[in-house]
Order: C-alpha cells, then sequence, then structure tokens
C-alpha cells in the first residue's frame, strides 16, 4: 500500500480515445467546445478562466473510456488545473493521478474495463457546483452510462456523485443515505459503490485514507472479475 503522497505524486500510464461527444457538446476537431450555455454561472466561469488560462481546455469535458465498460467510475466535475486544463476527466492534477493508479492498481484500467465521468462537466468555482447545475447535466450523465448489459459496478467519490447516480437509475437518496463503503443494488446486474472524494482535502483532514480507496477499488474490481494487473 502506498501513502498518500505517494500516490498523489504518480499517474497510471494508462491512454484511451475519449467517445464523441453528445448533445450540445459536439463533436470538435480538437475535443473541445464552448458551446453550452445551460448554466450561466458556469459559462461565465468558463469565460474568465480562458483569459486567465488561455491554454487550458476550459470547455466541458466529456467522458472517457468504453461504453462497454464494467465499471462506471463517476466523479464530482473537473477539477481547475486537472480535467478542465487536460480536457480529460481524472487526469492532470493530485486527485487524478490517485484515481489513475488504483485504477492501474486493481486491474480496471484502460482499455475497455472503466469509463469515467463527473456528474457536471464544467468546472465550477470553488469546486463547488450548485444544485441547478447538478440537474442541467444529469440528462448527459444518463446518457454517459455504459452499456446495461455489460454494467457491474458504478464507483461514485462523493456525496453528490452518490446521489445523481441513484437519481440515474430511479433510486432515492432518501432511502439509499451516502456513506463510505456502502452499496446499493441499481438494476440486475450493476451496484452501486459509494465513497468519498479522493482529494487532496478529504485526504489531509483524514477523512478518507489510501487504504480506504483501495478497498473500494478492490470492490469494484471484483465484481468484473479482476484482481491486481489482471
Amino acid at each position: 500500500m502506498l501513502e498518500a503522497t505517494d500516490c498523489m505524486r504518480r499517474s497510471a500510464a494508462v491512454e484511451t480515445h475519449p467517445d464523441q461527444q453528445i448533445g450540445k457538446y459536439a463533436s470538435h476537431p480538437g475535443g473541445k467546445t464552448n458551446t453550452c450555455d445551460r448554466c450561466p454561472r458556469l459559462a461565465t466561469f468558463r469565460a474568465v478562466n480562458s483569459k486567465r488560462y488561455p491554454t487550458f481546455h476550459n470547455a466541458p469535458v466529456s467522458s472517457e473510456g468504453a461504453r462497454s465498460a464494467g465499471v462506471w467510475l463517476v466523479g464530482l466535475a473537473p477539477g481547475m488545473k486537472g480535467a478542465n486544463r487536460t480536457g480529460r476527466p481524472f487526469f492532470g492534477d493530485a486527485s487524478g493521478s490517485l484515481v489513475r493508479h488504483l485504477l492501474a492498481q486493481t486491474g480496471i484500467a484502460y482499455p475497455g474495463r472503466c469509463r469515467l465521468s463527473n456528474i457536471v462537466r464544467c468546472v465550477p468555482p470553488e469546486n463547488r457546483p450548485i444544485p441547478a447545475e447538478i440537474a442541467a447535466c444529469a440528462p448527459f450523465l444518463a446518457a454517459d452510462c455504459p452499456d446495461d448489459s455489460t454494467l457491474r459496478a458504478v464507483l461514485a467519490l462523493g456525496r453528490e456523485a452518490h446521489m445523481a447516480v441513484l437519481r440515474r437509475f430511479g433510486k432515492s437518496p432518501a432511502v439509499h443515505p451516502f456513506r463510505h463503503g456502502a452499496m446499493v443494488d441499481l438494476s440486475d446486474n450493476a451496484t452501486l459503490i459509494a465513497s468519498y472524494h479522493c482529494s487532496r482535502r478529504n485526504l489531509n483532514i483524514g477523512r478518507v485514507t489510501v487504504a480506504d480507496l483501495e478497498a473500494v477499488f478492490a470492490t469494484a474490481a471484483g465484481m468484473v472479475g479482476c484482481g491486481p494487473r489482471c
């Protein structure tokens, strides 16, 4: 088991090709579009950041990974200097490096085994989307879900992601409250696994440990018949 500081410095060397974007996030030769205006606050924030960080992606970040994946990893939103910079979910910052490391460690890294999404596709101020923004992105999250025939595990990082996944599958968050490690049957084939988000803050204050995260990722891996580096 690695210490948190070691994991934060490492990124699994796994690559994939992002799926074609959907809905208002139409295909773009560079994988980037600034046309989504569903959330005025986020659109304004993107415009400000485009001037502040002109080399960043600064646009909606589409999901990544196969639609035939057995594991769906769902987070909150792009990080300012992570996915918002690189245009790839869970890529480019400390949290993304930890996720990529855990995916590789448990054998559910690319290609084909895992799909990565966020419940909000644009970076929010202070990393905190508001309920209206989560609701505005819900149709895109619903459409991004892997195929029912192959999906076995949904690993939701954080309370908001947990609730969004439950709503996607017609389940009540009130009936299934968030708790790290809690599991909910979403369908005949798929199970939701709740986890605290792997943010630096959560790790620093001890809300979650690397061992806690390794455990839930290993649970998801077991649901698709995977073990370390399988």
